[in-house]
């Protein structure tokens, strides 16, 4: 498993987000606090305080580095 945080703070992103995750058949979980969410619901999404960065857990060893180059854009340096 392989943790970056994250950053959706616009509706926009929060989609374009959602699409790309939708690509790869592997699982994320987003983490915010005690709230452990699919990353690949929208609404899911919607419930979590979006003001803040928020951690995405990618459940795959082998695809983690491919994944985290798709989603850089959404990733806090």
């Amino acid at each position: 498993m392989k943790t970056v945080q994250i950053s959706l703070n616009t509706i926009d992103k929060v989609k374009a987000f959602v699409n790309e995750v939708s690509k790869f058949n592997s699982d994320f979980d987003l983490v915010s606090g005690r709230y452990v969410i699919d990353a690949k619901s929208i609404m899911g999404i919607f419930s979590l305080d979006l003001s803040k960065n928020i951690d995405l857990n990618i459940h795959d060893d082998d695809e983690a580095d491919n994944i985290v180059k798709a989603l850089d854009e959404f990733i806090v340096k």
